[in-house]
């Protein structure tokens, strides 16, 4: 089958087009709102976790935690008012589900490794969650998946590298790239 240059043309401008939906669409939805949000609290949690003693850490972490969930709760729930679709329950479904499924299979390799370190578990934690971002970013849009590749590579860097620097850098690494890419997300979609 043989398609003349404008057909082609006309193909790929219908490509852009739903491309550009889709971003619209995903920096419409909140998207960029958890991630900024799940950032905050990943940078304040461990920075809390490499400067301060243990009892005040799980103190930070479950005050950075709450707060985090109730903000993005409600920044979430007025997004949401706005984004309704038929096709967006069903994406929340799925995006449900795929997290789900992570966390099943990060305490599953949790457990068969068991006894872990903290820098252990933290690292595996992360890489999981990373597994979670690619995933996300190949079924909503590609273009999101850049991130995950190099920042995961850095975790191990920093995790075998610079072990005493570990939780500050993962603060800066993990929670740094989430607020990074929620603005870019943000502002540029």
């Amino acid at each position: 089958m043989n398609i003349s240059p404008d057909e082609a043309e006309e193909e790929l401008a219908a490509i852009r087009a739903m491309v550009g939906r889709t971003r619209a669409s995903i920096a419409g939805s909140g998207t960029s709102i958890n991630l900024i949000v799940t950032g905050i609290v990943w940078l304040v949690g461990y920075t809390a976790t490499q400067f301060l003693a243990q009892p005040a850490v799980i103190a930070v972490w479950i005050v950075a935690a709450v707060l985090g969930s109730i903000v993005a709760s409600i920044l979430g729930a007025r997004v949401a008012k706005r984004v309704r679709t038929p096709l967006a329950g069903v994406r929340a479904r799925q995006i449900a589900l795929l997290w789900a499924v992570l966390v099943v299979y990060c305490a599953a390799a949790i457990a068969i490794t068991w006894p872990l370190e903290g820098r252990q578990m933290t690292t595996l934690i992360i890489l999981f969650v990373m597994v979670g971002q690619l995933a996300m970013g190949l079924l909503l849009s590609f273009a999101t998946v850049w991130w995950t590749l190099p920042v995961s590579a850095l975790v191990l860097a920093v995790h075998f590298l610079l072990p005493d620097l570990y939780y500050l850098g993962m603060g800066i690494l993990v929670g740094g790239a989430m607020i990074v890419l929620g603005l870019y997300i943000r502002s540029r979609w």
